[in-house]
């Protein structure tokens, strides 16, 4: 295809990308500036969800495209086994000097599900180094997004994602998400709900035999299989507590919900907890560049230092420079600017404006979320809770509706468990502006009414 004259849509039949979905034809983006992306036929799109929580300082930056390109005129790839370079130095030093108490390294990658893998691998390395070979278990959650790896997927806990691929994927035993809106019972607290929650991985750690457990790997805040899970209070305390109790390490994904999406730099900041290892990404380059990293607690590293020395693990990309400069060049601008308080005061703006718009909508069962990260849950009737078919796809509907319309935003399917359930997702860039935000939820509005309306009143009576 020539870019230069590209149609404004590439048909399915036209096209020698593998694309994700192979059945409809996708518009071309051609520029991306700010809150908005263009494609060739000059449409713009008000970009509510970051691409995938991605784009946290919008499109075109120009301080990152400068700190990318002076990149590049220096040095564009070195690999790891041989050098390493001053800009990933540079990068590494920043992230621990914010990071949770305790951590001491950070290792490159090219994304979360990488981040993952390295996660999982560090911590079965972690055990053979300090002489706990048979520690071979990990604990996940149900309704998880880890990655699209088959470890990641393995740890991951959405059914749908896990079923063609399960002959392949190693055994991991999956307890409760935290899914206060759906299963915290009308008898207990929220407090009381997390305490039941913490009681069914322990019993889950006791039933496999503490002494053979590696890890327990959660998001701090569920991302995009569940549509923005936040724990109540006390749960991740609690199970920070069962961790240490049985010397499990504790895996933090933040993949999603990390550097700065919930209003603090790390989401487990407002849990009052720190992991063992920690995954980020997304946020970390802000999709100037594809880059990822684990954080890991300066007790993991030291055991690999004073056992073999070395990870047994590695990626042609690790550490890649252009990468590493525009991830430091994002979080410069993070820090210069402010932004993690403009996301707590934009975060609480659009809080106000979704309850205001959807508090009472028929088809909206709950509005949860944090800083700049948000979900709506989709309901064919509020009061029972109930879905909607799953052959209706609803939330391809509304993604539908919405693109129609000038907004992206990140709707799901399988909310509830895998199969069943809609939700939509917003992760707008920390940049937008609060007219930004009353105008995305006046899109959103729309899209999903017209949505609805598509199913027919037949699929709200069932």
């Amino acid at each position: 295809m020539n870019t230069l004259s590209s149609p404004a849509t590439v048909a399915q039949d036209a096209t020698h990308v593998f694309h994700r979905q192979l059945r409809h034809g996708l518009p071309v983006a051609v520029s991306g500036q700010g809150m908005t992306l263009t494609d060739a036929s000059g449409k713009t799109y008000l970009d509510a969800c970051g691409g995938a929580a991605v784009s946290c300082l919008g499109h075109g930056h120009p301080e990152v495209r400068a700190a990318m390109h002076a990149q590049i005129d220096r040095l564009t790839y070195a690999h790891t086994s041989f050098f390493t370079t001053g800009v990933a130095e540079e990068l590494a030093d920043l992230l621990i000097d914010t990071a949770p108490a305790g951590m001491s390294h950070v290792y490159f990658v090219s994304g979360g599900s990488e981040a993952v893998e390295a996660a999982l691998k560090m911590a079965r390395q972690y055990f053979v180094e300090i002489g706990q070979p048979q520690r071979r278990h990990f604990i996940a959650r149900r309704q998880s997004y880890h990655g699209n790896t088959l470890g990641a997927l393995a740890v991951g806990g959405n059914a749908w994602r896990r079923e063609q691929f399960q002959p392949l994927l190693i055994d991991v035993t999956h307890v409760a998400p935290c899914y206060e809106y759906r299963d915290r019972r009308a008898d207990e607290s929220a407090e009381q709900y997390g305490q039941r929650l913490v009681a069914e991985l322990s019993e889950a750690i006791e039933r496999l035999g503490p002494q053979n457990v590696m890890a327990f790997v959660a998001e701090t805040v569920g991302g995009a299989t569940a549509g923005v899970l936040t724990a109540v209070p006390g749960y991740f305390k609690g199970v920070r507590e069962l961790c240490d109790r049985h010397g499990i390490l504790l895996i933090l994904d933040e993949v999603m919900c990390g550097m700065g999406r919930t209003g603090t730099l790390h989401a487990c900041e407002q849990e009052g907890v720190v992991p063992d290892l920690m995954t980020i990404a997304k946020g970390l380059g802000g999709g100037y560049q594809p880059i990822g990293a684990v954080l890991a607690q300066g007790r993991v590293v030291g055991a690999f230092r004073q056992g073999s020395g070395l990870f047994q693990h590695g990626h042609t990309y690790l550490g890649h420079a252009v990468a590493c400069a525009a991830a430091l060049a994002v979080q410069r601008v993070i820090q210069r600017d402010g932004l993690l308080a403009q996301v707590r005061e934009r975060g609480a703006a659009l809080q106000a404006l979704l309850q205001q718009a959807f508090a009472g909508h028929p088809q909206v069962g709950d509005i949860r979320g944090r800083g700049l990260f948000w979900g709506l849950e989709l309901v064919a009737e509020r009061g029972s809770k109930r879905w909607f078919d799953p052959a209706l796809r609803l939330h391809a509907r509304v993604k539908s509706e919405a693109m129609a319309g000038g907004l992206m935003v990140y709707p799901m399917g399988g909310t509830v468990d895998g199969r069943c359930g809609d939700h939509i997702l917003l992760a707008p860039p920390f940049i937008a502006s609060e007219a930004d935000l009353g105008e995305i939820v006046e899109r959103l509005r729309a899209a999903l009414d017209r949505a609805v309306a598509g199913c027919g009143a037949a699929a709200l009576a069932r």
